[in-house]
């Protein structure tokens, strides 16, 4: 059993001082506030739950940073970007994509996460094509070696458009027909544990038909597991939507499917106002990923109407161009007030708005990621950050706005330690696998051959 004195805790009740907790079997077993310190407990400053990266492509932190030089054509967007994205992802072999997830993970544990949904669609190695398991090994010994709480979302992908029945050639290493992809679903679920779980998604409207998004949200309804998918990202998707169906994608899916609170859509850019209000009201979570939303030139997800609406929002680094969840958190904030001049916006249930997207951000990664309940409390998951209360972004701040310090503080995090399952993950400010991982890392990348 382990045992932590912290000087301050953020419990589901709001923040407590001098918290005593108990740790056993990666378990809180139990709590304690206004407590004095024992012999051998572990003293640490301020204790916050750990948050769910909900959406993220391991693969593509590769890629960060490689494809902002503009074009010849001189007109970059999203579309263009995906082929680059392409050619990465058809040279990324399992032994590589262990080594990248690896350094993910760890950076993610050391900036806050506790646990990942990774939207993994990357099924055939391109060494042993008909190997539709490794890529899957290579996340699970990633999560493993990091420590992280891995839900692994396992992707179908079986055509290149909606009027494009064929996956394109550099397509065909995501491709699997459906009957593969359950038995692979089925083969992964098989090896869920306390730190693994296993969901279900399709990558989005136009790369899966209705016959196999209805039996793959079947599967995941009946049972109740995280289902994600990409939707509305961009505009031309929507266009292609209406073109096929005649609805706008967010509109078709919830006329079509039992969307509910199991049901992760990713980022969901372009709505209109019944749309928002009918994805709020499907208890849905939106994934949003702000710093890739805003690499990629997607758009500006239509918050504050959607929270106004009662939706649940999480989490995501997606592409893995920033790994800090606290700046996603500001760049939601931040994108709002851009989008209407004024200040302070996403604070509906709460004045401080560090505090109110920091609570959501937790509640919606929980339900995203499957876990079966949010906050440190006792039978909760022992998932937890410690914050080093002497840092000097903390400095001045009570408890009514040391969340604010941390979202809007935008400079090097005071995140001192880490617990996931009951184990430190990230000991005095560093992982306890850094050095492994970043070594592993480079020599992946020096092969891969994308450090130009």
């Amino acid at each position: 059993m382990t045992t932590v004195f912290a000087k301050k805790a953020l419990l589901p009740s709001g923040w407590a001082t001098d918290v005593r907790l108990e740790v056993s079997d990666g378990l809180v077993s139990h709590i304690e506030a206004d407590a004095s310190a024992a012999p051998g407990d572990e003293a640490v400053g301020y204790i916050i739950p750990g948050l769910c990266n909900a959406h993220s492509h391991a693969f593509q932190r590769a890629l960060a940073g490689h494809t902002e030089q503009r074009s010849p054509a001189g007109h970059d967007n999203f579309w263009s970007w995906r082929e680059r994205m392409y050619e990465l992802a058809g040279r990324v072999d399992a032994d590589t994509l262990t080594a990248i997830a690896r350094q993910v993970y760890c950076e993610m544990l050391s900036s806050g996460y506790t646990s990942v949904a990774e939207f993994h669609y990357l099924h055939r190695d391109p060494k042993n094509l008909d190997a539709v398991d490794t890529m899957f090994a290579a996340i699970s010994t990633a999560a493993a070696d990091s420590g992280i709480r891995l839900t692994y979302i396992p992707v179908h992908y079986e055509r290149a458009g909606f009027d494009d029945p064929e996956p394109l050639p550099h397509q065909r290493s995501f491709a699997l027909s459906l009957p593969d992809f359950m038995a692979h679903r089925e083969r992964a679920a098989a090896t869920s544990s306390a730190a693994v779980n296993v969901g279900l998604g399709v990558h989005s409207l136009r790369a899966v038909s209705r016959e196999s998004l209805q039996e793959i949200a079947r599967v995941a309804n009946d049972a109740f597991v995280p289902m994600h998918l990409h939707i509305a990202e961009q505009q031309r998707e929507v266009d292609q939507c209406m073109a096929a169906y005649g609805r706008r994608p967010v509109r078709w899916l919830l006329e079509n499917f039992d969307v509910s609170g199991n049901w992760c859509l990713v980022h969901a850019t372009h709505m209109d106002a019944d749309e928002v209000a009918a994805m709020a009201r499907s208890g849905a979570v939106a994934a949003l990923c702000p710093s890739t939303e805003a690499n990629l030139g997607d758009g500006l997800f239509p918050l504050n109407d959607f929270l106004t609406h009662g939706g649940r929002i999480a989490i995501g680094s997606d592409s893995h161009v920033s790994i800090n969840p606290f700046e996603e958190l500001r760049w939601l904030e931040y994108g709002q007030r851009l989008a209407t001049n004024t200040r302070n916006v996403v604070s509906l249930r709460d004045s401080h708005v560090g505090s109110e997207l920091f609570l959501r951000a937790l509640e919606g990664g929980t339900a995203a990621s499957g876990q079966e309940s949010a906050g440190i409390k006792a039978g909760s998951a022992a998932d937890f950050v410690v914050l080093c209360d002497d840092d000097p972004m903390l400095a001045g701040h009570g408890d009514e706005s040391r969340l604010d310090a941390l979202v809007f503080s935008g400079y090097p995090l005071p995140v001192e330690r880490v617990m996931v399952n009951g184990e430190w993950q990230v000991v005095d400010a560093t992982h306890v696998q850094r050095d492994m991982a970043r070594e592993a890392y480079s020599a992946a990348i020096a092969d891969l051959g994308a450090a130009k």
